[in-house]
């Protein structure tokens, strides 16, 4: 495995206690399991700045014994700096978790303690919630996305899973839970402190914050069933989505002897994409070289323009005319300030296309994450073509791990959007490993002063890099990833960026694998889309219909090869796929 893949994101110590066992990876307590079934995604004990940053909270010493274990810890970042401790206690049925941490400065956060993620396959159990002051309240777990918190004033719930009878109490603050899946983490959390009290909060010098999680599980052990060969059934279901590629950000210094797909008698065979994606920030003095350099790839364009509510026509026809020759297949526009589409500007958008006599598609949604659709569509504008949302996986956490699981999230994602369209086209991404920017920072950010792209743009000045992005294992997560976004009722799906830290190639022209996956992807396009379901997450496949013959693509993100077989047009076929890797499978037609 790819030393960036894994590296620091993989398992450092599993620990085990009677039936419990877990895996400490870096601060994160994860697969806390009994008896062999996992009774909780994780704990992790968090600190969150006024920007709902999260500084790094590094594990300097770890003691293990039977029935405890004890990591010590040390925060930094973001002008954050606690000591302290988290401590695991087993007791038979029993595992008590304990977090202290002592600020060694005046700090403003806006949340300090413990979150705790369920497991998203509890999606659908009933739980019974015991609150602050005693009483108890029954509900479940939802099973679509829930746009709000599913439960408020946790002290203790109780639930049923995996044949397992669940407790879980909390100490030292109130709880309440939130539906991670509409960032496509594969859980539900609990977590401190209410959004509903004032943040940030000051954590003032010394000042200790202290919480405690007590975990009762009893049950009787389970069936033991035999394993089933891996199974996926791939059905008809329309068009095969265009493949598109986000326009690079990087600054022009980097761009020296770089060579992306610009020529326009290259052939369509060895192209990523079909479409480049260019997002536009009105407010930035570099627009206008961005959207140039944007044109160079002689591709069609689609366009997302972030400005104010009170943008004019003029103003977007300003965008619209220095297309000039380019093709140009949809827009959409973004409040710079809430990231979603308002009535406003996309009114303003509507003006400028039909005074250019331009039958273009006006679209909108969410430029942040699906949460915010989920949460907004009710009041989204009611001139819109179709839906957008983007999708970063790694929001949350950066662990490997959440990269892996997120993509079945994908899957639930784009069919809760797809409901939400009734009708109207949904158009995925941009997909990035890490955000683009943070959509939920509190302080203002000024970007630079500069009208051309020396230093850059957009997810360059404000988005995260990520190192897995030159991993040769990001190819077959690109194609699983493809593989859960492709439903009925998806046109596009973009990924990453042309070339540059967020690239599919290196600055320097280097081809990435996660190019070679996407020249796949979109040879497929033209024809009739193939999509199914992953039997269990880890292994996922795609494929489009043409004249001759259908064309597979199979992924496998499980640490372990796979025998996967594939039913596919009335035929089927058994491949070996190696772990974090992904092969191409044929079907002639008859």
């Amino acid at each position: 495995m790819n030393n960036a893949w894994a590296g620091p994101y993989a398992p450092a110590i599993k620990w085990s206690s009677g039936l419990w066992s877990l895996e400490l990876r870096g601060d994160e307590i994860a697969d806390i399991s009994y008896d062999g079934r996992v009774v909780l995604r994780s704990i992790r004990s968090l600190i969150r700045d006024r920007d709902w940053n999260t500084p790094t909270l590094s594990v300097y010493s770890v003691l293990g014994r039977t029935d405890s274990l004890v990591f010590a810890v040390k925060s930094s970042g973001f002008g954050s700096d606690f000591d302290g401790a988290v401590t695991i206690s087993i007791d038979g049925e029993t595992a008590i978790f304990k977090s202290s941490l002592t600020s060694n400065n005046d700090f403003l956060a806006n949340r300090i303690g413990f979150n705790v993620l369920h497991p998203a396959e509890v999606a659908g159990a009933k739980f019974e919630l015991t609150h602050s002051d005693t009483s108890v309240e029954k509900s479940s777990f939802p099973i679509e996305i829930s746009p709000n918190q599913p439960a408020f004033d946790i002290a203790g719930l109780n639930w049923t899973h995996n044949g397992l009878d669940v407790n879980l109490e909390f100490d030292g603050d109130v709880f309440e839970m939130e539906d991670q899946r509409n960032w496509t983490d594969a859980s539900f959390k609990t977590y401190s402190r209410p959004l509903a009290l004032p943040y940030p909060y000051e954590i003032r010098i010394n000042q200790t914050v202290r919480q405690i999680l007590t975990l009762t599980v009893s049950g009787e052990r389970p069936q033991v069933l035999k394993s089933k060969p891996k199974a996926i059934s791939l059905s008809k279901i329309g068009d095969f989505p265009q493949i598109q590629l986000g326009a690079s950000s990087a600054p022009d210094s980097m761009s020296i002897n770089h060579k992306f797909v610009k020529d326009a008698d290259n052939s369509a065979q060895d192209r990523a994409c079909s479409v480049i994606l260019v997002e536009l920030d009105l407010q930035t003095q570099n627009w206008k070289a961005a959207l140039f350099r944007a044109k160079q790839s002689n591709l069609p364009v689609d366009l997302r323009i972030v400005c104010s509510a009170d943008v004019t026509e003029d103003q977007i026809a300003e965008v619209l005319e220095l297309l000039e020759e380019a093709k140009l297949l949809r827009v959409a526009t973004f409040d710079a300030v809430s990231h979603v589409s308002v009535t406003s500007s996309s009114r303003a958008a509507e003006q400028a296309l039909a005074s250019a006599n331009l039958n273009i598609p006006l679209i909108g949604g969410a430029r942040s994450h699906f949460t915010e659709l989920n949460r907004n569509h009710e009041h989204m504008p009611a001139n819109l073509a179709g839906i957008t949302f983007s999708s970063t996986p790694l929001f949350h956490s950066l662990s490997t791990e959440q990269l892996v699981e997120s993509v079945a999230m994908q899957r639930l994602t784009v069919l809760q959007a797809v409901k939400i369209a009734n009708g109207k086209s949904v158009h995925v991404g941009p997909i990035t490993l890490r955000p683009r920017f943070n959509n939920v920072a509190t302080a203002i950010t000024k970007s630079p002063n500069v009208r051309d792209l020396s230093l850059g743009y957009g997810a360059q000045w404000f988005g995260f890099d990520d190192e897995r992005q030159s991993s040769p294992e990001l190819g077959a997560w690109t194609i699983a990833s493809a593989a859960a976004f492709a439903v009925d009722g998806v046109q596009s799906i973009t990924f990453f960026e042309e070339w540059g830290p967020r690239g599919i190639e290196t600055a320097d022209g280097q081809t990435l694998e996660v190019k070679r996956a996407l020249i796949e992807l979109t040879k497929l396009e033209g024809g009739q889309l193939l999509s199914g379901n992953s039997p269990d997450g880890f292994v996922w496949s795609v494929g489009s219909i043409g004249d001759l013959e259908a064309t597979v693509l199979v992924a496998n993100l499980n640490n372990i090869a796979e025998q996967v077989q594939i039913d596919a047009i009335g035929q089927s076929q058994t491949v070996n796929v190696f772990p974090f890797s992904w092969q191409k499978v044929s079907f002639k037609k008859r």
